[in-house]
């Protein structure tokens, strides 16, 4: 039977299961990976000396790999196992199906093995994924009656669009502050992340979305400030892109609203950031009614499980 790449991530958790097998070969006696929604934390990468440099992350609903002292050391779990078994196509399929003990194209007999029965696998059903939903409004940002809703996937797709590519080019090309944020306020549509609303007002709420806005506001290094948030090992990333400024980041987190108020909630994570990341959030946040505006970012980020 010639295997395919898709049947083994498909028994290999989209390969994450691949890395593990690989990296327990060298750490015999550790946990080599630690992983946090879609994101694992930095790993010992066997082949870059030992060095705790090894970044693996969900994308596209594949596992890959970078090191982040390395640009050019970068692939998937096959390339990655390739490093360790000097194998290539199906050669190494066929090792990595024997040695992770995947049986695919094996007939599954409850009495194939006398002395060790083999159970078949049982898949559990996935459980359906709530897409969370909240208000929509044209500009300008004194206009406090929603347009309509939309949820999360419709909101990322609306900033990776096109559709304020212009109005955010034209915004960071003013250089006045006040002149800035009267543009925007009068040429950007926003959404209220944290829930449904009759009108942009906290006691207008009609539902709460389950998620808050954390505001991050004139960042020096943006592109380490993101790596840091999606590698957090508490919070999850809902969505993530960069202001209308350009300077400052939207990060979209859910909150379990049975544990704690919304206020209470945004409160203990801006204590957080401020203790882990030393860096001050915009209390704006607080506000359940609170105005996001929406800009072009070519490279907002959604969490994977929303795309399937």
């Amino acid at each position: 039977m010639e295997l395919r790449e898709k049947d083994i991530l498909d028994k290999s958790h989209y390969g994450l299961n691949i890395y593990s097998h690989v990296l327990r070969q060298y750490y015999t006696d550790e946990v080599v990976i630690h992983l946090s929604g879609k994101q694992c934390k930095p790993a010992k990468n066997p082949f870059k000396d030992n060095t705790e440099t090894l970044n693996i992350y969900n994308k596209d609903w594949v596992f890959i790999y970078e090191d982040f002292n390395d640009s050019e050391f970068k692939g998937n779990p096959f390339s990655f196992a390739s490093l360790h078994y000097k194998l290539t196509g199906n050669e190494l399929l066929e090792k990595l199906n024997a040695e992770m003990h995947l049986r695919i194209g094996k007939q599954r007999d409850f009495y194939s093995n006398n002395s060790n029965a083999f159970i078949p696998d049982v898949e559990k059903p996935k459980e359906p994924i709530t897409v969370p939903v909240f208000s929509f409004f044209k500009y300008p940002v004194r206009n406090t009656q929603p347009a309509y809703n939309i949820n999360v996937v419709e909101a990322y797709k609306l900033i990776k669009g096109s559709d304020y590519k212009k109005a955010t080019e034209e915004l960071r090309s003013i250089t006045d502050k006040s002149q800035a944020r009267t543009y925007k306020a009068n040429h950007f549509d926003y959404a209220t992340f944290s829930g449904v609303f009759s009108k942009r007002n906290d006691k207008a709420l009609q539902t709460h979305s389950g998620l808050v806005t954390i505001d991050f506001d004139h960042i020096k290094d943006l592109s380490k400030l993101k790596k840091a948030l999606l590698q957090d090992e508490y919070f999850e990333t809902e969505l993530m892109f960069i202001s209308p400024s350009g300077d400052g980041l939207k990060w979209i987190i859910p909150i379990d609203l049975a544990k704690a108020n919304h206020q209470d909630y945004f409160k203990a994570v801006s204590n957080y950031i401020q203790q882990t990341y030393n860096i001050e959030v915009d209390k704006s946040g607080k506000d359940i009614s609170r105005a996001c505006f929406l800009p072009y970012d070519k490279d907002v980020f959604i969490n994977p499980k929303y795309l399937q």
